[in-house]
């Protein structure tokens, strides 16, 4: 099989005179390089000498140094080129007119991770946005979605939910990569920038991450690699409650646990369909920061046996549906602010449908549960696949 092609490669392998002409932005992170790990920047650079004029960052700083949710980056000046980077995670998370007023045509190589709560595809959008209203362009270098192309999973976000962390009625898992991401948003939620998707070359819908022969580098500091992404759609519930999801660990994500955690006694009582294709072993373990630190947890962590079956949303639905059976007084949904939401409880904002929340409360069927948003995932299976650049 040909090996996958980034749009940043394509963009390397055949670059267009155009942007010669134009004063360039480039909205990127550590993540955005190539197979030979040369970074974005420096190619855009090599292509076009002098003409990149200005970076943006999204959440979790240029350098993707910042570890958790609302720790801001500042703006600052890169050092090889000298051009400013602005922070679209500070002050302010959607560009302004005098960032804007650097550049013609601003270029994206963000690295997505095909979840509906990741604020890199929002950033994205502001800029979008701000492109629409000031007159510039907007390329977006296509990347993997890193979780394969074809599965959805989830509820679509609900109107009384709408935060940085979900902007539109897209599903948990979306299935789309960031350029198809890019189309939906311009088009269907209306937009209307000027916008080219540059396309990758060999990506197939079905392809996980381990799949495309690509370089994982950590897009934020809690995805370190392919399998916390592939449990990440499900397993970033957590960060709504008093649970730990494996922060302050080496592990984020595939950890979660607490100290008042009984693993025996809530894998006694998961919903069946809440653990296919993944194998959940019981363990042990301490973070070192964020919730629980220093302090013993008992929990699980999750080793995807077979990543077609697996669904890590319903997967999580269930495992957090089990933790409230068996530990009423001990476990707790987390109180605001969550990503700068200061009165919604954050699992709200996570999930996308505070009703969601309750039934889990109510200890409802999973079943019940899932099937009641399966029309709204199959009317958005059909809408997302007119954006589909990739067969």
């Amino acid at each position: 099989m040909a090996r996958v092609q980034t749009g940043l490669e394509t963009l390397l392998k055949n670059p267009p005179a155009w942007p010669a002409g134009f004063r360039l932005g480039l909205l990127c992170n550590t993540a955005s390089v190539d197979r030979s790990f040369r970074h974005a920047r420096h190619i855009v650079d090599r292509l076009y000498p002098g003409k990149l004029t200005a970076l943006f960052s999204p959440q979790h700083g240029f350098y993707s140094e910042k570890q958790d949710n609302m720790v801001e980056s500042a703006d600052s000046v890169e050092s090889e080129l000298g051009i400013p980077v602005f922070s679209l995670y500070g002050k302010t998370r959607q560009p302004r007119r005098d960032m804007f007023d650097l550049i013609d045509v601003l270029i994206v190589d963000l690295q997505d991770v095909g979840t509906r709560v990741y604020t890199f595809i929002y950033t994205l959008s502001y800029c979008m946005e701000a492109a629409r209203q000031l007159g510039k362009k907007v390329v977006v270098l296509d990347r993997p979605n890193p979780v394969n192309g074809i599965t959805v999973e989830g509820n679509c976000l609900a109107e009384d939910c709408v935060s940085f962390v979900g902007r539109y009625p897209i599903p948990m898992r979306h299935g789309l990569t960031i350029g198809e991401l890019a189309l939906l948003f311009n088009r269907h939620f209306g937009i209307g920038c000027e916008l080219e998707i540059v396309e990758m070359k060999n990506w197939r819908r079905r392809m996980f991450f381990h799949d495309t022969g690509l370089p994982w580098i950590p897009p934020s500091p809690n995805l370190p690699t392919p399998a916390s992404a592939m449990v990440y759609p499900g397993q970033v519930l957590w960060e709504g409650t008093n649970v730990s999801e494996g922060r302050g660990t080496t592990q984020p994500f595939e950890l979660f646990g607490a100290p008042f955690v009984d693993p025996q006694r809530v894998s006694g009582t998961l919903d069946r369909s809440a653990s296919t294709g993944v194998f959940l072993r019981p363990t042990i373990f301490e973070p070192t920061a964020n919730k629980w630190s220093g302090q013993t947890c008992r929990g699980f962590q999750l080793h995807v046996t077979d990543p077609f079956r697996f669904r890590p949303y319903a997967t999580s639905l269930g495992l957090i549906q089990s933790v409230i059976r068996h530990h009423q007084g001990q476990f707790e949904w987390k109180p605001p602010p969550y990503e700068y939401e200061v009165q919604k409880l954050p699992i709200d904002l996570i999930i996308g449908d505070k009703t969601v929340r309750r039934r889990l409360a109510s200890l409802e069927p999973l079943a019940d549960i899932t099937a009641s948003w399966r029309q709204a995932l199959n009317d958005f299976v059909k809408i997302s696949s007119e954006y589909h650049l990739y067969q």
